[in-house]
C-alpha cells in the first residue's frame, strides 16, 4: 500500500511531527525537544505507515462524523435508516468513516500543513451512509514543545448534518522515564457513563475514580475502557496530563469546551495512554430517540464548526 506522509519540522527548535495523510491524515509522530533531545510522545509501529496495523490502533486517529460505537450496523434519523459496517469485535459501528481513507493536503507549510475530506468528493459512496454531504479539514501546527490542531466541520449541503466528532490519541508511557506504572494520570471528571457491550446506555452516574483522577492516579492502577463526562473547564479548555516523576516532564492535552465528554482507553500492549476529548455521547441516535440528550450536533446548511486542541510537553 502507498501512503503519502507528511513531515513537519520546527526550524527553531529541531522539533518534528509526522501525518499519515494516506490513512486518516494521523499524525502518528510528534517529538518536541527538550533539553535537546527529542522526545516521542506519540505510540505507533513500523505497521503503520505500511499500511498493516488498525487505524484505530496509533497516533492520532480523527474520528468523524461519530466517535465511539453506535450500536450495531445501522441507525435511524429523521424517518430514514442508514447503513454501516462492523467495525469491532461485537457487532459495531465504531469511529466513523474518515479514520481509515486518503485524505487531501489542501495547504503545507515548513511548520503547519492542513488536509481535507470531502464526502462527495472523496467517497461519495458515504452520501448513502449519513444524512447529509461533510467536509472536514484538520490543520497541524508545530511550534517550540507543543502541536496544536484546529478541527472544521462544514455543511456543504442543503440538509441538516447531524455529527460528533473526536481524537483517539495514543500517548506514550512513560514520558522519558524508566517507569511507566509511576507516571501519573489527571483528568478532571466527575461522571461516568454505563456501558453494555462498551456501548453507552445513557445512565450516568458518579466516577468513582474521579478523586484519583483530578488528583494524579498512578499509570499501573489504571485500567479503563469509559466515557467520562462531567469535565471542568478552566478559561473555556478542559486540561488532561501524564506526568513522568522520573524524567520531571509532563505531556499535557487541552480541548475547548465544545468536547464536553472524554474517553480514557488503556491499550491492551500498556506502552501507551489514551485520552479521546468527544464532542457527542457515543451511540447517540439511539439515545436521542430514547429521550436522552448526548448532544450531538446538528449543523445547518452551509454553516461551520471549530474546535482546537493542543498537546505539549514541558
Amino acid at each position: 500500500m502507498n501512503l503519502q506522509v507528511l513531515s513537519l519540522r520546527d526550524a527553531s527548535t529541531g522539533a518534528s511531527a509526522r501525518i499519515l495523510v494516506g490513512l486518516g491524515f494521523n499524525c502518528f509522530s510528534f517529538q518536541p525537544v527538550v533539553g535537546k533531545q527529542p522526545i516521542e510522545v506519540l505510540w505507533s509501529t513500523p505497521e503503520a505507515t505500511a499500511g498493516t496495523l488498525k487505524p484505530s490502533r496509533f497516533g492520532i486517529p480523527i474520528l468523524f462524523p461519530f466517535g465511539g460505537r453506535i450500536r450495531g450496523t445501522s441507525f435511524r434519523y429523521s424517518g430514514n435508516t442508514y447503513p454501516l459496517e462492523i467495525g469491532d469485535d461485537l457487532g459495531n459501528a465504531i469511529h466513523g468513516f474518515v479514520l481509515n481513507r486518503p485524505w487531501r493536503v489542501t495547504e503545507q507549510t515548513e511548520n503547519s500543513a492542513t488536509g481535507e475530506f470531502w464526502a462527495s468528493v472523496d467517497d461519495p459512496t458515504l452520501l448513502q451512509r449519513w444524512p447529509a454531504d461533510f467536509r472536514i479539514r484538520v490543520s497541524y501546527c508545530l511550534s517550540g514543545t507543543a502541536l496544536a490542531s484546529e478541527i472544521t466541520v462544514d455543511n456543504p449541503d442543503q440538509r441538516p448534518l447531524p455529527f460528533g466528532r473526536g481524537t483517539h490519541g495514543y500517548f506514550r508511557v512513560p514520558v522519558g522515564g524508566a517507569s511507566a506504572d509511576e507516571c501519573l494520570l489527571r483528568v478532571p471528571v466527575a461522571t461516568r457513563y454505563e456501558l453494555a457491550g462498551l456501548v453507552p446506555t445513557g445512565k450516568r452516574m458518579p466516577a468513582e475514580f474521579a478523586p484519583q483522577l483530578f488528583a494524579g492516579m498512578p499509570f499501573g492502577e489504571t485500567h479503563f475502557d469509559d466515557v467520562f463526562g462531567g469535565l471542568k473547564y478552566d478559561s473555556g479548555r478542559c486540561t488532561a496530563s501524564v506526568s513522568d516523576p522520573q524524567s520531571r516532564r509532563t505531556l499535557t492535552l487541552k480541548f475547548d469546551e465544545e468536547f464536553r465528554y472524554c474517553v480514557v482507553f488503556n491499550p491492551p500492549h500498556r506502552q501507551a495512554i489514551c485520552l479521546e476529548p468527544y464532542t457527542t455521547l457515543p451511540n447517540p441516535f439511539e439515545l436521542q430517540q430514547a429521550g436522552l440528550e448526548p448532544h450531538l450536533r446538528v449543523l445547518p446548511p452551509g454553516q461551520s464548526f471549530w474546535t482546537k486542541i493542543e498537546i505539549r510537553l514541558t
